[in-house]
């Protein structure tokens, strides 16, 4: 089985410069210590030589650093969307984008984004891309995973049904990797800080670092 790669300062392996570089020119909202907490996370799981999978694709700004760690250790980076954009990204509201707007439908459609993200990239080919929504895709799923990453709708009905959906699928040693978990109200929502909370009441999940609202979970 393969090892975890060496890390910077006693810890993590590094993403690709050009990875980097590509993750930086992204669309998306995870700030960079954020992103290589979880390019770290995802090269440690990868060494179980299971797929590695992230819920919330959006334009794909994180799925280039899973691609990354996935192509490292030789397994697949899966991530899943409807891509029609979650509560907070539609017309109105705080994190709307009218660039990823299909103007023939009129609705939002991160696909084509995404898409070109990757291939300037150059990892398509580490990638498949789930197009649907997260729990109904879930409840088609039988392959062990490496790596869950929630960053999906961040309702709690939503939420709820990621973590419900996926998590029975993490193998033992497997990561979970919980985003925007904001133990303050005033900081951002609730629902991923609910999701971190309940993973650790359950008592299936050890804990693990935190960097920003980034929180990494280990499956006993």
């Amino acid at each position: 089985m393969n090892q975890p790669s060496p890390t910077p300062g006693g810890g993590v392996a590094a993403p690709q410069p050009h990875t980097l570089a590509a993750f930086e020119a992204a669309k998306g909202f995870m700030p960079r210590d954020e992103g290589l907490a979880l390019y770290a996370a995802a090269a440690e799981a990868g060494a179980l030589g299971l797929p590695l999978l992230e819920v919330g694709t959006y334009c794909g700004r994180s799925t280039l650093l899973l691609a990354d760690a996935a192509r490292a250790a030789g397994v697949p980076a899966l991530t899943v969307d409807h891509h029609r954009g979650s509560e907070e990204q539609q017309p109105g509201w705080e994190y709307h984008d009218p660039e990823v707007v299909d103007p023939v439908v009129g609705a939002m459609d991160t696909l084509p984004t995404f898409r070109r993200t990757l291939h300037a990239a150059g990892l398509e080919e580490h990638v498949i891309a789930l197009v649907g929504r997260s729990p109904r895709v879930a409840a088609l799923w039988g392959t062990p995973l490496g790596l869950v990453f929630i960053d999906g709708g961040h309702t709690e009905e939503h939420a709820s049904a990621d973590y419900e959906g996926w998590t029975p699928h993490l193998a033992p040693g497997g990561l979970l990797v919980i985003h925007d978990v904001f133990p303050d109200p005033a900081d951002g929502g609730q629902a991923p800080h609910h999701l971190h909370e309940r993973a650790l009441a359950s008592g299936a999940y050890g804990p693990g670092p935190a960097t920003g609202s980034l929180r990494v979970l280990r499956r006993r």
